[in-house]
């Protein structure tokens, strides 16, 4: 895989086999995730807004539709930030927001790096090079495994800092800044074993959750993730992982980090009318025409859409009995079955 902040479709498909199909699987539909964006129907029936991303649209031919934001022509950018509130987060903003988690969870500053500003307009942080210690009563195996979820999270930048999204500017590994850049860091200074490395790195993924409503971006933001995992392996041990691992690891990926319109809990757009049909007086068939209580009353729990599953992997699905129970997210922020 090329260093750099594009991440070539083609180059996926070639160099590991299934893992562009298990990006591209959406868990609660059993589906692909789908465009969810009016930005490709130029090229065909296969780019409409609700039309499956499948491994044949984005590759071949098609291997460079999909690119960052920064990437994007400025039009293209300012419409996705009109219609859509697209707009993405500077590197040293989601420096800054995840040294206040960091600050909370260790009880000081400074653990990671120190935060600078050359200018007003122009900021940057210094990592911190010794071993992070941990504070009295924590480990680094309770770091990994303490769950974090970024919201609408567009490329993941919050998450994987590969590239600030908006310069472009790739980041080496031992400069990034995401939620998960940390728990790799903290799994590269205290494993040595390889077979050790994989585990840890399996548990601070399955603690590490995202949305996002757009596909492209939601597969920019798996697809990030992805070769973060290799990249950090690459560094350690000077060779590429397994495709087993790449595989799992892509598997827990597409469970973590889910389609979702954020406002509702459900799959972009799949809330509408319902239809009740009853027999009137006279022996004829009557069709009601009935909305979606929760768009109607702006109740988050009244939707009928299809609620958005994701795996709670600290427990075990009662059917399989398999690590990761199925649960609905809406379930998970309101603590309560529906």
């Amino acid at each position: 895989m090329r260093t750099g902040i594009d991440i070539l479709e083609n180059e996926i498909i070639e160099q590991y086999p299934d893992v562009l199909e298990i990006l591209l699987r959406d868990h609660t539909t059993k589906s692909n995730i789908f465009w969810a964006t009016h930005n490709y129907e130029h090229l065909g029936s296969a780019f409409t807004f609700s039309s499956p991303i499948l491994p044949d649209s984005i590759t071949g031919d098609y291997g460079s539709i999909i690119m960052p934001r920064v990437h994007k022509d400025k039009i293209l950018q300012q419409s996705r930030s009109k219609e859509m509130a697209e707009v993405f987060t500077p590197s040293w903003i989601c420096n800054a927001q995840n040294n206040l988690i960091d600050n909370a969870w260790f009880g000081r500053e400074g653990v990671f790096n120190t935060e600078i500003s050359a200018s007003e307009d122009k900021k940057s942080w210094v990592v911190n090079e010794e071993k992070i210690i941990f504070p009295k009563g924590k480990t680094w195996k309770d770091y990994i495994r303490d769950t974090r979820l970024e919201i609408a999270c567009g490329e993941a930048p919050y998450i994987t800092s590969r590239y600030d999204t908006t310069s472009g500017e790739f980041i080496p590994v031992e400069n990034r800044i995401g939620i998960l850049d940390r728990k790799l860091r903290v799994i590269n200074e205290n494993v040595s074993m390889s077979g050790d490395w994989l585990k840890a790195a399996q548990s601070a993924y399955k603690n590490t959750y995202a949305y996002e409503w757009q596909g492209d971006s939601l597969l920019l933001a798996r697809e990030a993730m992805l070769i973060t995992f290799i990249e950090n392996y690459k560094q350690k041990f000077g060779k590429e992982p397994l495709i087993k691992s790449i595989q799992f690891i892509a598997y827990i990926i597409s469970w973590n980090v889910w389609q979702m319109d954020g406002l509702k809990g459900v799959i972009p757009f799949s809330c509408g009318d319902s239809i009740e049909t009853s027999m009137n007086l006279f022996g004829e068939t009557e069709k009601n025409y009935k909305g979606c209580e929760g768009c109607e009353k702006n109740n988050i729990l009244r939707h009928n859409g299809t609620y958005c599953l994701i795996k709670d992997w600290s427990n075990k699905d009662p059917k399989t009995g398999r690590s990761g129970r199925v649960i609905r997210f809406i379930d998970l922020i309101n603590n309560q079955r529906l």
